[in-house]
């Protein structure tokens, strides 16, 4: 529902959403991305792996990763906005796990398309007393320099993704707009059943 944006843009900014994070002390946003980024790249690689039969296994081990670093919940909180407290706890437990699988089926496909593509770590601002930051990144293809911001936040010494803007494009925004509209145009119920339909679609690729 995002948009018909350069696949190999979504390609990197999936893989590197995954990467924020380790055990231990907790380590800046963007050390946690470079110390951590080699562990994707070994899974996507692995030959192990790599074969139709292992399909399953791969994205399980992918999608493990994703369920470990994004904050799926404060996403969807954010994508649904003035909208959220409006909803039952019910309606919310819902659109989470819609939202989050939604997000997880896409990346998924999309990650699996990886070519090698460079990417650079350009700076980091940790603000709001430490517990928030934004990483500026850069996909480097044999076209294009394609700027992606990651916004995270501190959580339980860990940090999650809250969302990522690629060339100024937020993702959590583009969503936000997106339900909202439906929401007023149509109903929530209608927004849900689109989200369903679409979670159907992806799961089918």
């Amino acid at each position: 529902m995002i948009g018909k944006t350069n696949v190999c843009i979504y390609v990197i900014a999936c893989l590197c959403l995954m990467l924020f994070g380790t055990a231990g002390a907790v380590s800046a946003p963007a050390e946690s991305i470079e110390s951590t980024i080699s562990t994707i790249l070994d899974t996507l690689k692995d030959p192990g792996l790599s074969a139709p039969a292992k399909k399953q296994e791969r994205r399980d081990k992918i999608r493990a990763l994703i369920k470990d670093r994004f904050d799926f919940e404060e996403m969807a909180r954010r994508s649904l906005a003035r909208h959220w407290k409006k909803r039952t706890d019910a309606e919310k437990k819902e659109f989470v796990s819609i939202f989050s699988e939604l997000l997880e089926e896409s990346y998924i496909g999309k990650i699996e398309n990886y070519t090698d593509e460079k990417i650079t770590y350009d700076k980091e601002v940790v603000r709001k007393g430490g517990k928030y930051a934004v990483v500026s990144t850069m996909i480097v293809t044999e076209n294009v320099d394609i700027p992606i911001d990651y916004k995270v936040m501190l959580k339980t010494d860990k940090w999650w993704v809250y969302d990522i803007v690629i060339e100024g494009v937020s993702f959590v925004s583009t969503y936000r707009n997106q339900y909202n509209k439906i929401i007023m145009k149509q109903s929530y119920a209608k927004l849900i059943q689109k989200m369903k339909s679409k979670l159907e679609e992806v799961r089918s690729l």
